[in-house]
Order: structure tokens, then C-alpha cells, then sequence
């Protein structure tokens, strides 16, 4: 199943691979318990979630010291597989409701994940700044800017400007019509091969 990810990140360490692989019987586990992802696609694990959070890296390769928050991380998605493909940035996952934290806190303790830490709040609970705000689709992009008042860093250490790295699918037009600032979007399906990402986009909004 790790396929698709040796397909696409064929460089990836033996390290991060023995972390990529403990993912699907970690949350095969929790999925019994706690429908951290839908039961459904507990089988598309790595395709459906994984690669899906990857393609963040084919528009950025984060470098050491770069502070990340996963916005509504759910069950640790992006940041989980980012944190372990970028083993020298450091990724900060927050999700309002408790016991999705719980299984993030006890993935990554599994994985050996040093460069993540959790907290359990809403967005506009926290105070610290970053150079990228990644999510999946948590809510309507206008609602989601809202959310992320001014909580990126000015200045920038990527040829990728500071900003929102947005995960979405479908018809985007009313959203984006909404929203008086400069985007950029990115189609997945022109990385990655596979049907599922058809209709998949990482949605760029910079800093300014």
C-alpha cells in the first residue's frame, strides 16, 4: 500500500519509510475506536490521505526551522506525513475537539515524531505566529482566512512567500470569489497520476 508514496518520494529514508509503513496499522487501530477518518477508507490510507497531504511538497520543500501549524488537523492530516518527510521543520497540529488530539499525541509518540508538537483549541485561541498555515478543507476558505488573523510570519526563508497552503477539492469559484486577495492555484492531479486527484487542489494564498 506504501506504493504510491515510493512512486512519487522515491528518496525518502529507510527512517521515513518505517514511519510512513507504522501509519496504516496505527490507524487502522484508532479507526476502530474513533472514526478518525472514515472506516470506508481506512484501505485508501496512503493514496486517499497520505500522498494526498504530501503533494504540499511539490509546491514547497520546508526548511530546518520552519514553523508550521496544521489548522483542524483531524486525525493528522497534512501534518503528520509532512512531519515525517520534513524531518527538520517543526509542525504544531491543532484541532478543536479532544480526542482527535489524543490520537495524534499517541501517532506520534509510535512514530518517534520529535518535530511535532498538539494542542487542543480553536484557531483563534492561539497567539504564536508561523511561516505556513496548512489545512484540509476544514471550512469555507473565506471562514478559514478569518481564522487565521495575522498569524504568519512576515518574513520569509522559502522562494515559496509565507502563507496559507490550502487542501481542496471540487468547485472553488464561489469560495475564491469571495476573497479579496491574491491566490494562486495549484492542480495535483498535473504530480500525481491517479484519478482521485482529478479534482484535487492546493489552494496558495501569500502573506501579502
Amino acid at each position: 500500500m506504501i506504493e504510491c508514496i515510493l512512486k512519487y518520494f522515491p528518496e525518502i529514508t529507510p527512517q521515513q519509510k518505517e514511519r510512513f509503513l507504522q501509519l496504516y496499522p496505527l490507524y487502522s487501530y484508532w479507526n476502530m475506536r474513533i472514526n478518525v477518518i472514515s472506516r470506508k477508507d481506512t484501505e485508501n490510507l496512503y493514496l486517499h490521505h497520505v500522498l494526498h497531504s504530501l503533494s504540499i511538497a511539490r509546491i514547497v520543500s520546508l526548511k530546518e526551522g520552519t514553523r508550521v501549524m496544521d489548522a483542524g488537523t483531524g486525525g493528522g492530516f497534512p501534518g503528520i506525513p509532512l512531519a515525517i518527510l520534513f524531518p527538520e521543520a517543526r509542525f504544531h497540529l491543532v484541532d478543536s475537539i479532544g480526542k482527535k488530539i489524543r490520537v495524534v499525541d499517541h501517532i506520534i509518540k509510535e512514530t518517534g515524531l520529535g518535530n511535532v508538537t498538539t494542542e487542543c483549541a480553536r484557531m483563534e485561541q492561539l497567539h504564536d505566529t508561523f511561516d505556513f498555515i496548512v489545512s484540509r478543507a476544514v471550512a469555507p476558505l473565506p471562514e478559514f482566512l478569518g481564522w487565521c488573523g495575522n498569524r504568519i510570519s512576515v518574513e520569509s526563508h522559502h522562494p515559496l512567500e509565507n502563507g496559507i497552503i490550502y487542501l481542496k477539492g471540487g468547485d472553488l469559484k464561489s469560495e475564491l470569489g469571495s476573497i479579496n486577495r491574491p491566490f494562486r492555484i495549484f492542480f495535483i492531479h498535473e504530480w500525481f497520476g491517479e484519478s482521485y486527484f482529478h479534482e484535487k487542489k492546493i489552494v496558495y494564498i501569500p502573506t501579502r
